[in-house]
């Protein structure tokens, strides 16, 4: 299992927010390129990169920015936030990066989402954003009648990266994943999923990797940036347990 650090690029600043409030954020870094090199030097092969202006906007936002990122580092770059047209998963994937995810334009224009997974097999990744169990879209402005395991099946004929699982509820609230949730996209999911939201300890990190092979990567904000959790202690602590349940088989 893979664990990702996020970068949520604000106005050009690597911010946090509360469960998505754009309202509420909390600024970390005004260079984000300077954190990417940060995660890669601590041990990164994958970051997350979000551009929440995007999000909100519908276009992206910060491409200046997530170009530097790509020009600095060898670690490969996956983006998300306000991803709503071919062009612009063009725009990114030519520039370099090597997986876009797609949220809303998932649910609201799904031969949108078809087109991409057939022009570019296996580097969409689906944002699956629920709360109770239902769709979230909009940067999580609103919540749809969809319920997420319904959705996954319609799709099971896409050629989809991975799902990336995020409960709203424990978003920036350091919290904990729901892991009851997190197991029922995995038992369903013809994809491989990423645990996203709530992530917040090593312990939370080895439940999340216990869901079993399907479960590709797990990705952390918050914790990692307000110091809850050390990143190569994490990196090491999930190799370990996978080197030991090697062994236990």
């Amino acid at each position: 299992m893979r664990v990702i650090p996020a970068i949520d690029v604000k106005d050009g600043r690597c911010v946090r927010l509360r469960q998505g409030d754009m309202a509420a954020e909390t600024v970390y870094a005004d260079d984000v390129t300077e954190v990417a090199r940060q995660w890669e030097q601590s041990g990164a092969s994958l970051i997350h990169v979000v551009d929440l202006n995007g999000a909100v906007d519908g276009e992206p936002k910060n491409l200046p920015q997530i170009q530097s990122i790509l020009r600095s580092v060898n670690a490969s770059i996956q983006v998300g936030g306000g991803i709503r047209s071919l062009g612009t998963v063009r725009q990114y994937l030519n520039a370099g990066v090597s997986r876009v995810v797609l949220g809303t334009a998932a649910l609201t224009d799904r031969t949108f989402l078809e087109e991409a997974c057939r022009e570019f097999p296996k580097r969409i990744l689906l944002g699956l954003d629920a709360r109770d169990g239902r769709v979230a879209v909009k940067g999580w402005t609103s919540v749809s009648e969809v319920r997420a395991i319904d959705l996954l099946k319609e799709l099971s004929g896409c050629a989809i990266g991975a799902v990336i699982y995020t409960d709203i509820a424990r978003d920036g609230m350091l919290s904990g994943p729901n892991l009851v949730a997190l197991k029922g996209i995995v038992d369903c999911s013809p994809f491989p999923v990423i645990a996203s939201g709530g992530i917040t300890s090593l312990e939370d990190l080895r439940a999340v990797q216990s869901l079993g092979p399907h479960i590709e990567g797990a990705i952390i904000g918050k914790a990692l940036y307000d110091g809850k959790l050390d990143y190569p202690t994490a990196l090491a602590a999930i190799g370990a347990h996978a080197t030991e349940a090697h062994h236990a088989h």
